[in-house]
């Protein structure tokens, strides 16, 4: 690659940090203005409740201007390439935990959870990580149901086991 080249896509933004310092910008502006219709706090002390999300905003509109002045630098990083299969095993795992957490209960929801994210990770087949992800998950449910007495969502497993 010439000189004159590597000029020019020097200074090409890039473009994926623009559109995160887009969202970042965004997240700022709903942050601030979430806070402002919120009506105001405790008048009583100069910081009060109101006074953290104006921080958070404010930190959120400093790092989208960041990401704006980096972007048109061109100094970040050069970013492999993206693999979407392990992307759609992850998403499909979330979906399938939350279409099924109150019919199947946390274990088996939890467990499908497990099982393709491990898959997503190139970790062991299905039939194994499925078993072993639902035992996982089944521990947490006793845990935190018997143990701390916390709400999770019972489905068969749970009913049947206690």
């Amino acid at each position: 690659m010439s000189l004159d080249n590597q000029q020019q896509e020097r200074r090409r933004p890039d473009w994926a940090a623009l559109v995160i310092a887009a969202l970042l910008m965004a997240v700022s502006v709903v942050i601030a203005w979430s806070t402002a219709s919120h009506g105001a706090g405790a008048s009583y002390a100069r910081v009060g409740p109101t006074t953290f999300p104006y921080v958070i905003a404010v930190a959120f509109f400093g790092l989208s201007i960041w990401t704006v002045f980096e972007a048109f630098r061109g100094d970040f990083p050069e970013r492999e390439k993206q693999e979407i299969s392990p992307i759609l095993w992850i998403v499909g795992g979330l979906a399938a935990q939350m279409l099924l957490l109150k019919a199947a209960g946390f274990s088996i929801a939890t467990g499908l959870l497990f099982a393709a994210t491990a898959r997503a990770f190139g970790r062991g087949p299905l039939w194994k990580t499925i078993p072993i992800g639902i035992v996982l998950s089944f521990v947490v449910w006793v845990i935190f149901a018997k143990g701390l007495q916390l709400s999770l969502p019972a489905g068969p497993l749970e009913h049947l086991l206690f």
